[in-house]
């Protein structure tokens, strides 16, 4: 398994990087356009699973009387869910294949950059196919002010470190509002009562649980990842935002 990952989606992501890198010789700069890349190509999979994540969410007001209606009956609760999946033309696993999909690039791409930090920026020519040129030693400064290959050092905080913590931040709080925006309706749907259920209070808790995990990642791992994380979270805000504005087309017409 780990051969055919290494082969079939590693190996192309590290040498279509170099091939940016070798046009586009600012490492930063190829990172951002192969992000851009793979989240176009990853669109169909993207789209399916927000579609999905919204589905169930409006579903959930009618979910919440069918637990309480059948709260005793867990077998009548559970023939009540599956009619209401089959009427409503849902089901609540279909996002997870793209997910579990757009995870494995996710890690194959934080491998590619990370062994490439890892390495001090030397490109490793047994990943390398035979046609792509190797550039050898790796620019690491993005735009000229980020060490991309660096994490923070908070004991050796300078002027020269605030890119680097202006990106960890903006990629945090993208990631609060891309789950906002995607948590947006669950939320809205909290009773009268303010008596939230398990999956209210754990939706509630994702919105800071995210962003924090990237905060985490920025500061601990080399900024190329906070680089891609940034990116890929700002693309899925103005996919979903894309997405949203055909549903109001749609409902216009």
């Amino acid at each position: 398994m780990g051969t055919l990952f290494h082969i079939t989606i590693y190996q192309p992501i590290y040498n279509l990087l170099v091939f940016v890198y070798n046009i586009v010789p600012d490492f930063g700069i190829a990172i951002i356009i192969i992000t851009i890349f793979i989240k176009f190509l990853l669109i169909p999979l993207s789209r399916k699973q927000i579609e999905s994540q919204k589905k169930m969410q409006e579903l959930q007001p009618k979910i919440k009387e069918l637990q309480a209606k059948y709260k005793n009956d867990k077998e009548k609760q559970s023939r009540a869910m599956v009619e209401l999946y089959k009427e409503s033309k849902s089901n609540p696993f279909s996002g997870c294949l793209p997910m579990i999909i757009q995870l494995i690039f996710l890690i194959a791409i934080y491998r590619v950059l990370f062994n490439i930090s890892e390495a001090g920026l030397i490109i490793n020519p047994i990943d390398l196919y035979s046609f792509i040129p190797n550039p050898g030693q790796i620019n690491k400064m993005f735009l000229g002010m980020v060490d991309l290959s660096s994490a923070l050092n908070f004991s050796s905080l300078a002027l020269s470190s605030l890119p680097h913590i202006i990106l960890v931040l903006l990629a945090a709080g993208s990631q609060f509002i891309q789950t906002k925006m995607l948590m947006a309706k669950q939320i809205n749907n909290t009773n009268k009562k303010n008596e939230d259920d398990f999956a209210q209070i754990m939706s509630k808790q994702m919105l800071f649980l995210g962003p924090i995990l990237t905060l985490f990642i920025g500061i601990k791992f080399p900024a190329g990842l906070a680089l891609y994380w940034l990116i890929s979270t700002v693309f899925m805000i103005v996919q979903q935002k894309q997405m949203e504005k055909g549903e109001t087309l749609e409902i216009t017409k």
